[in-house]
């Protein structure tokens, strides 16, 4: 009976568009670091870190995959949230993370303290009582996310200890940075979305294009995680040659 549960969970239909959705992220992600690395070694002088269109183009990539978090959050615990699924899927984010900050401390001019992967781990905690609130309420407190940075910063708060509020009045050095305020509203949006929006399991052939797209989207960890050290070593040969 067990293994039959497990053979029926392993085949249960994807929500495609979702798989799809992350897949795009992955590769404006890698498109925007890759963009980065070639000002970082020289070979273009694209306003990458300061352009404001560029800034955008960044925004909005950590926009989609904290969105698609809060999506996720949904429609992985649609009736109560299934614990040890929760637990063993934070452990694994924080443990990324932490190989993220470790990695960047010995690579980079500053570490990342709280970049992505940091946010993702955080956000999935903290939007767990979202999960059954009220709709309305939800998109209150994405509001009230969004808005707070713009009225509540203070000195106190460039302590490392608050470097996850992101209420700074000088914001730390570093090159990824999506702290609580404002981008946890970007996952009570996705949290909001699903839950006005039912998602339901589809199934088809999207076609290969797709299915590559949607193939990289189920890998975005592991893409995430591999994709820097390998265009770095790249650029680091093609600069050696």
């Amino acid at each position: 009976m067990a293994i039959l549960r497990r053979t029926a969970r392993a085949r249960r239909p994807r929500i495609l568009w979702l798989d799809a959705a992350r897949g795009v992220a992955i590769i404006a992600m890698v498109a925007y670091h890759a963009s980065f690395d070639l000002l970082f070694f020289g070979y273009v002088d694209w306003p990458v870190t300061t352009g404001a269109g560029w800034r955008a183009f960044a925004a909005s990539i950590a926009s989609s995959f904290l969105f698609l978090v809060g999506v996720s959050l949904v429609i992985s615990h649609p009736d109560g949230i299934r614990w040890r699924s929760f637990w063993r899927r934070f452990a694994v984010i924080a443990g990324a993370a932490l190989l993220v900050t470790l990695g960047t401390a010995f690579a980079m001019p500053a570490p990342v303290y709280f970049g992505i992967l940091h946010a993702i781990a955080a956000f999935s905690l903290l939007a767990l009582p979202f999960l059954r609130a009220p709709v309305a309420l939800t998109l209150l407190a994405a509001l009230a996310t969004f808005a707070l940075p713009h009225f509540v910063r203070g000195d106190v708060f460039n302590a490392p200890w608050a470097y996850p509020l992101g209420l700074a009045t000088v914001p730390p050095f570093t090159f990824d940075y999506e702290p609580i305020f404002p981008w946890f509203g970007a996952t009570l949006v996705g949290v909001a979305f699903a839950r006005l929006f039912r998602q339901t399991a589809q199934t088809g052939d999207p076609g290969p294009f797709w299915d590559g797209v949607m193939a990289l989207g189920r890998n975005s960890l592991l893409i995430y995680l591999l994709h820097q050290p390998v265009l770095f070593a790249f650029f680091m040969l093609l600069d050696r040659l």
